[in-house]
């Protein structure tokens, strides 16, 4: 049976999402939907990027991933439909696919949305060439294939000598702060040497943890979560809360000086001996 998720930054508090369910299973096919997340950040990519890609890896071959993210960020006249570890991802064409997939998929379409403008409108364009692949189309067959596309990259962490520097990709609903370093980047550098973790410029921890419960309650901990990202938490607290963290958000570069005011509060640095 077909599955298509949505990911999108639309949330929950007015018809939209409904509506696009009611578009799918309007098709004359038996067809799944799941939902990952209707709360993404227009303005932080890197976030919609590690939910995604995080979550897409878990779903099965030829599931239909629908992202809706800043769709009406600058005007277009097409989305993606890109083949990549045999799923498709449907998305703009504003960089997020790259983010998601780590580089340019081989296999990518430009799906026209003709005179569709409102998100509804767009929405049954894709959902009716989702139906056309079911039904055996191939996407050079709706598509035009392999055009140039816009591209953006995931932040990686700044290396010195002695030292690491990540950013906040993002902030659970706990308030548990997730760094964009991983467990395989933090270990290359690490090489077997003490380290400590700084944060809100004299805040540190030294060891890691297996999970929350690690520590006694109020007390904050480092560890590589589920996804094997560096996370900073607090058991039964809220540390992006409590030391102010906030963050990294793609306006950061266009805001000169006064974004720099803020970014101790948006990375953390961990210091190797």
């Amino acid at each position: 049976m077909p599955l298509i998720t949505l990911t999108t930054d639309i949330g929950q508090q007015d018809f939209i999402i409904g509506a696009i369910k009611g578009q799918i299973h309007s098709k004359k096919l038996s067809i799944q939907t799941a939902d990952i997340s209707h709360y993404l950040p227009q303005s932080n990519f890197a976030h919609a990027a590690y939910i995604c890609k995080n979550a897409f890896k878990f779903y099965p071959e030829k599931t239909f991933h629908i992202v809706l993210l800043n769709v009406f960020e600058s005007a277009s006249d097409h989305f993606l439909i890109a083949l990549y570890n045999n799923q498709f991802i449907i998305c703009p064409d504003n960089g997020i696919l790259t983010m998601i997939a780590g580089n340019i998929p081989a296999t990518i379409g430009y799906l026209p949305l003709l005179k569709a403008k409102n998100m509804i409108e767009i929405t049954q364009v894709l959902i009716d060439a989702i139906e056309q692949i079911i039904s055996g189309k191939t996407l050079s067959e709706i598509c035009t294939m392999n055009q140039k596309i816009v591209e953006k990259s995931m932040l990686k962490p700044m290396i010195g000598n002695n030292w690491m520097e990540g950013q906040i990709l993002f902030i659970d609903n706990f308030e548990n702060v997730i760094i964009n370093i991983t467990k395989e980047e933090f270990e290359q550098e690490r090489k077997g040497r003490k380290f400590k973790i700084v944060f809100k410029r004299n805040e540190t921890i030294e060891t890691l943890s297996d999970n929350y419960a690690s520590v006694h309650e109020g007390e904050y901990l480092a560890w590589f979560n589920s996804a094997n990202y560096l996370e900073l938490a607090m058991n039964k607290g809220n540390v992006a809360g409590l030391f102010g963290l906030q963050g990294f958000n793609d306006e950061n570069f266009k805001q000169g000086n006064a974004a720099q005011n803020k970014w101790f509060y948006q990375t953390i640095r961990v210091f190797f001996e």
